[in-house]
């Protein structure tokens, strides 16, 4: 038997379990094939960071793969024709590949495996992106879990699957090589962002370091910003550079040779497990891919302008963690997770602007862009979702950057103009008295914007706006436009919004 695996968001040799599978049945030899989609491309949602972390991933497979005996094979169109022809073109009696979850994708493989079945030719399909596969748990009435929790302690009940060792042989093959594209050959600009170091070394080099220097502080620091305490995996478990179970193992591992590290891996896989949680609800409910899981929150009525959302977006919204950490992603194509829950909250409930802008804006930016991941969270900032956040729970942008960035390390790298203002006023410089910020160099309106809105107004403005859906009865504001007017000028005049 001569086997074609078609990669796709498996872009490594170690623990690929179809690939294994593969190498292991296939008497003449596995041919390793990539092809890229040009829907992929025109979606509107596509960053062109994530383009980029994937050339640059298949360009180390390909040194890899040469390493093994064999060359990557590339194609560029429609999979059902592109794989169905390399198929052929390779001599192979079955393709493999390693499932995928998302709705739309879904679709397409099946598209392809009927093809390939129309051809004669065999189809073989592995489970791999998480450590617990959709259908294999359920809640005691036979449906899916629809709140993390329950779910979780249900995956606790199964093994997480052993990591697959690392493929060492592939086949020689007569299939064209193809020149692998760039982004300007593929219509898309260069990004702003710096490149993500990307590929399997990569990968592997930033789950030695935390497992070094991160996982002993996960468990307490994970929220905080400016600490070292997060894996950074999130491409790579995206894009597969790196195997779910070998991430998990590695840290259970390092859990038995030190006990103290028992609690943070133990967070740690935690924390995995939200992944697999956001995947399983995409897959259960497709239709959270365009709107809120609970359909009644497709009728709020969002009152955000487009200069509110541009204000979010550039990062000068005049809110210090916010503007960091949409700075933070345009400047690297990531964020930390924390503040990611902090901006997503204030754009809902602040801004009061549509979660699916938002969401869309990350997806445009993000190098570790996952929809189900990505969907998952932002719903549950905007409180619409599943296991959500109620919808009364709002982040005050101010205590939670004095919380979770205290000395402000976090602020003062992302918006340098706020870097001489002293700790106690950094998350709230409106509140700062005049001299402190003629000390520091701070100009409201003109070096650093003045807040764009007042906090305290808006949480009763989001919590009327949601209390409406609801059928709650909740007290409107009764603020008038001219008293509405005279709070802004308190804020331009310095004396901030009530917290």
């Amino acid at each position: 038997m001569r086997i074609l695996h078609w990669f796709r968001k498996d872009l490594r040799l170690d623990d690929n379990p179809a690939l294994s599978a593969a190498v292991h049945d296939a008497t003449r030899g596995v041919v390793p094939f990539y092809t890229s989609d040009p829907t992929w491309f025109a979606a509107p949602d596509m960053a062109p960071t994530r383009v980029r972390f994937v050339l640059d991933s298949l360009a180390e497979l390909a040194g890899r793969i040469e390493r093994c005996g064999s060359s990557l094979a590339l194609a560029h169109g429609d999979p059902v024709e592109t794989v169905v022809a390399a198929a052929r073109a390779a001599g192979a009696d079955a393709v493999s590949w390693n499932d995928e979850y998302e709705p739309e994708l879904r679709a397409r493989d099946e598209r392809v495996a009927a093809a390939l079945t129309a051809a004669g030719i065999g189809v073989r399909r592995a489970h791999d992106r998480l450590i617990v596969t959709p259908g294999a748990v359920q809640s005691g009435s036979g449906t899916p879990y629809t709140v993390y929790t329950p779910f979780r302690k249900a995956c606790e009940g199964l093994p997480i699957p052993t990591p697959h060792a690392a493929v060492t042989r592939l086949a020689p093959h007569d299939l064209p090589a193809r020149e692998f594209a760039t982004l300007a050959r593929l219509g898309l600009p260069e990004p702003a962002s710096a490149p993500w170091p990307a590929g399997e070394s990569n990968a592997q080099a930033r789950l030695e370091r935390f497992l070094a220097n991160g996982l002993a502080r996960y468990g307490s620091e994970r929220d905080y910003p400016s600490a070292p305490a997060v894996s950074q995996l999130s491409a790579d478990l995206k894009f597969g550079t790196i195997g779910i179970r070998r991430v998990a193992h590695a840290a259970l591992d390092a859990a038995q040779r030190d006990d103290t590290l028992v609690p943070h891996t133990v967070k740690f896989v935690q924390e995995l497990r939200w992944r697999d949680f956001f995947a399983h609800v995409l897959w259960n409910f497709p239709h959270v891919a365009h709107g809120a899981f609970r359909p009644e929150y497709d009728a709020l009525r969002w009152r955000g302008t487009d200069a509110m959302f541009a204000a979010w977006a550039e990062g000068r919204t005049g809110y210090p963690i916010v503007d960091a950490g949409m700075r933070e992603l345009l400047a690297t194509g990531l964020m930390h997770n924390r503040v990611r829950m902090i901006v997503a909250s204030f754009l809902t409930k602040d801004l009061l602007v549509d979660w699916r802008r938002g969401e869309r804006w990350f997806m445009q930016h993000l190098v570790d862009g996952d929809l189900a991941s990505n969907n998952g969270g932002w719903q549950w900032a905007a409180g619409t979702g599943t296991d959500a956040a109620p919808y009364f729970r709002i982040f005050n942008p101010v205590t939670q950057g004095m919380r979770f960035d205290a000395a402000g390390l976090y602020v003062r790298r992302w918006c340098p103009e706020l870097t001489r203002l002293p700790d106690a006023h950094l998350h709230a410089p409106w509140e700062a008295p005049p001299l402190v910020l003629a000390e520091a160099g701070v100009t409201l309106g003109e070096t650093y914007p003045f807040p764009v809105v007042d906090h305290a107004v808006q949480r009763e403005q989001a919590l009327a706006m949601y209390a409406e859906v609801k059928g709650a009865t909740a007290k409107p504001l009764t603020e008038s436009p001219d008293e509405r007017a005279a709070r802004a000028a308190k804020l331009r005049k310095g004396r901030g919004p009530r917290r």
